[in-house]
């Protein structure tokens, strides 16, 4: 999940740099298909896909939807919002995350982790709002990051079905056939985005964008956030999340986009506090649903 937080707060900082420039259907669907093939092959040549993963394809379509709705969402919402801003939205999902992963699982939150999710939510509002405390009282928030909140509710939701959806099927695997059923989706949805789009003549910044979310936001972290969802409480497993910000910061600097407000940053603290409360939380991890594998109890949490 460490590794999870760093690579989407690239597509973040990239993201803000094209989302006008090409339609965020078309662009996920490109993302998904070659997210899909990668993963698939891995998933054919190294695991084998046995008639057993097929069994119940409306969970990988339920899934997809969901995923897809936060991309697309994510895009549209970069197109006014800034990236550290946005990231902020994103650190939301954990208190969402828990919401879901009580209703869907029952898992419930110890004192430590709902006093961290506060925490974070806090910073979060702090960034969202850009350090201005008459914005927050005027709840003056912008359109790409109201948009961009309801892709993150998706998000978030995502998290504990991937738990109770899954039946013992490998992460690489479950992780392609789910990719699979995203791009078939976002094809079907915006076959007229695909097909308009002006794919020869879009600048190179595009495709190293499109190549980047494909291969490290999508095959990557799919698989990361997967294999960490089967072994971890829903709002933990969402807990990296709140090294966004902070990921997204140096991105934005080494991009030579400048350096945030000094007093956004004291919103980004604040959601790393967030992050080890709750990374110190010693509750009893919850049962796995509907998977085969046993967890050691040694493994990090």
């Amino acid at each position: 999940m460490l590794l999870f937080s760093a690579l989407v707060a690239g597509s973040f900082a990239l993201g803000t740099l094209v989302a006008n420039e090409i339609s965020p259907v078309a662009l996920n669907a490109v993302r998904f298909w070659i997210a899909a093939l990668i993963v698939g092959a891995f998933a054919v040549g190294k695991v084998g896909i046995s008639r057993a993963d097929l069994k119940a394809p409306w969970r990988y379509v339920v899934l997809a939807a969901v995923f897809v709705l936060y991309f697309v969402l994510m895009f549209e919402g970069l197109k006014t919002a800034p990236a550290v801003s946005a990231a902020a939205v994103f650190t939301l999902t954990p208190l969402i995350s828990a919401g879901f992963g009580f209703l869907l699982l029952g898992q419930v939150l110890t004192t430590r982790m709902a006093l961290a999710l506060l925490i974070g939510g806090i910073g979060a509002v702090w960034v969202i709002f850009r350090a201005d405390i008459s914005a927050i009282l005027a709840f003056d928030i912008g359109r790409g990051e109201m948009i961009y909140f309801i892709g993150c509710v998706a998000h978030a939701l995502y998290t504990p079905l991937v738990r109770r959806l899954n039946r013992g099927e490998n992460v690489i695997v479950f992780t392609f056939l789910t990719l699979v059923a995203g791009a078939i989706l976002l094809t079907v949805v915006g076959w007229r985005e695909v097909m308009t789009t002006d794919w020869l003549n879009l600048r190179p910044l595009v495709w190293v964008t499109i190549a980047y979310v494909a291969i490290f936001a999508s095959a990557a972290t799919f698989t990361l956030l997967q294999f960490a969802t089967l072994r971890l409480p829903s709002a933990k497993v969402m807990a990296y999340t709140y090294l966004t910000p902070s990921w997204v910061m140096l991105w934005v600097i080494a991009l030579g986009q400048g350096f945030p407000p000094g007093l956004v940053v004291l919103g980004v603290a604040l959601t790393i506090v967030a992050l080890v409360l709750l990374l110190r939380d010693d509750s009893t991890p919850q049962p796995n649903h509907g998977t085969k594998s046993t967890v050691s109890s040694s493994l990090p949490k």
